[in-house]
């Protein structure tokens, strides 16, 4: 097993922003301790973030939000990659789509992948299904993504997990599973 962390959405805007989730603050140290395992234990670490074009299709539905080359579009300054972590923009939902992290992901023989980050019903349940579409194993920590609603959140992790066969794990149990990777180990 190679697994990575996948950092969905930790921007301003998602965290401190218009469009923030109630429980996006209280999620932040969570996946900063596991930012901080995958560092300690060589897994890679990739952030997907929104960073949106003035004529994204998306800005229909939620009025312009995260927009590339603005503040609101910025990792918040707890996760903020390192050298040698990758940053992924994107512009739909699923940070799969047209961005590339498919290819990046096989090149670094990563086929597990460890999924945290925001809106738990929207863009990490997309980056979900694609992951699972393109045949990667997924664990979703649930005391590291957060949605606008609890009911949200809820759907989302059974979803995922039913459908997706994603597992639904807590930190510690990332932890583990991120390490499993470890070199040399």
């Amino acid at each position: 097993m190679r697994p990575a962390l996948i950092v969905v959405d930790m921007v301003h805007e998602f965290v401190r922003g218009r469009l923030k989730s109630p429980q996006a603050e209280s999620i932040v140290p969570t996946i900063k301790r596991l930012i901080d395992k995958a560092r300690e234990c060589g897994a890679p670490v990739i952030h997907v973030v929104d960073r949106h074009l003035p004529f994204d299709h998306e800005l229909k539905l939620w009025g312009p939000h995260a927009m590339a080359n603005s503040p609101e579009s910025n990792i918040v300054e707890e996760l903020k990659p390192i050298e040698g972590e990758y940053v992924f923009p994107k512009r739909f939902y699923s940070g799969f789509r047209d961005t590339g992290l498919d290819i990046a992901l096989r090149d670094m023989n990563v086929d597990t992948l460890v999924v945290t980050g925001i809106h738990t019903h929207i863009c990490v349940l997309h980056t979900v299904a694609d992951a699972f579409y393109y045949g990667y194993k997924v664990y979703v920590v649930k005391d590291g993504v957060a949605a606008f609603s609890q009911r949200d959140h809820e759907y989302a992790l059974d979803y995922m997990r039913s459908v997706y066969g994603a597992e639904i794990v807590d930190s510690s149990r990332a932890v583990e599973v991120i390490c499993s990777g470890r070199r040399g180990g």
